[in-house]
């Protein structure tokens, strides 16, 4: 039986996975940076403190997880002659990917819905999006994505593993280590794809429609505030398709291509947790002051003391 599982990585060259490491770690650090400072804005300025950041509070705490179930291992392997990871860590890593991305998926909606009811629905923002209904579309997000997770997980852990082992990527998915089974897998190729895939691409178009009413819904009534809505509605619709187009190919298209495949992973992995926070402060006037007045905040005891 199969007790640890080989990643083919990259690539075999030594050169090129010591460019590949310094590339990640600027793209891991820029990750880290500008999501913990999105998170700790957030937290800490009460201007803040409306139903819009906190989901989006959220989904930088999720962009920070999602990436640090890979990239961490990724980049030690480029120093390791064998890049190992064991059978337990292997299903770790599994269920993590699909918590975390899970979640995404759920607050992502809610972040749709929120701009629904404030562009849409203005007089009865309010009302519609109050604390309770907020926190409960948070702890949802959460819910779902263990949900997910566990139903994706329960059918595969217990699959018979006798070789072989070598996973051509950089981490442990689903669909890339059912493969390997020594059993018929084909009725839980289906359950991934109907489990994953499905709601992907239903989750995404859910999404197109929903902001192709906003927007048609700024455009039939324009005022001096569409400008501002119309900038943070681009952020939103940039951060959804960086999030589903990865998705839809890894796990709803029907032909897979290995090289595209791990393109796709690294951009769903590293370059799109770094690109959420980078569009979202770039393009948000009120991220922007707030992170101004936190630094002013930082500086200001310095200077007394």
């Amino acid at each position: 039986m199969v007790t640890e599982f080989v990643f083919l990585g990259l690539s075999d060259s030594l050169e090129l996975q010591i460019l590949l490491f310094g590339f990640f770690f600027v793209f891991y650090a820029g990750i880290v940076v500008g999501n913990v400072l999105i998170i700790v804005t957030v937290a800490f300025d009460s201007h803040l403190h409306s139903p819009m950041y906190l989901l989006l509070a959220n989904l930088s705490l999720i962009d920070l997880s999602l990436s640090s179930v890979t990239a961490p291992k990724m980049m030690a392997d480029f120093f390791s002659i064998s890049k190992v990871i064991s059978f337990e860590g292997c299903f770790t890593q599994v269920f993590l990917l699909h918590l975390f991305g899970g979640s995404e998926l759920v607050i992502l909606i809610a972040m749709a819905f929120d701009r629904y009811a404030a562009i849409c629905k203005p007089l009865h923002y309010t009302t519609i999006m109050c604390s309770k209904v907020c926190v409960g579309m948070v702890a949802a997000a959460w819910g779902t994505g263990f949900l997910h997770s566990v139903s994706q997980l329960a059918f595969a852990v217990n699959l018979p593993f006798c070789g072989p082992n070598e996973i051509d990527s950089f981490y442990c998915d689903l669909p890339r280590v059912v493969k390997l089974a020594c059993a018929d897998t084909y009725r839980l190729d289906i359950m991934i794809i109907a489990n994953s895939g499905v709601l992907t691409v239903c989750s995404f178009i859910l999404l197109i429609i929903s902001y192709t009413i906003i927007l048609m819904t700024i455009q039939r009534h324009p005022s001096a505030r569409s400008s501002k809505a119309l900038s943070t509605l681009t952020a939103h619709i940039s951060v959804v398709l960086l999030f589903f187009g990865p998705c839809i190919f890894i796990y709803a298209w029907p032909f897979p291509i290995k090289a595209l495949d791990k393109f796709l992973a690294v951009f769903y992995s590293v370059v799109t947790p770094l690109l959420n926070p980078i569009i979202y402060t770039l393009r948000n006037k009120d991220m922007k002051f707030a992170m101004r007045r936190l630094r002013k905040w930082n500086v200001n005891p310095r200077v007394k003391s």
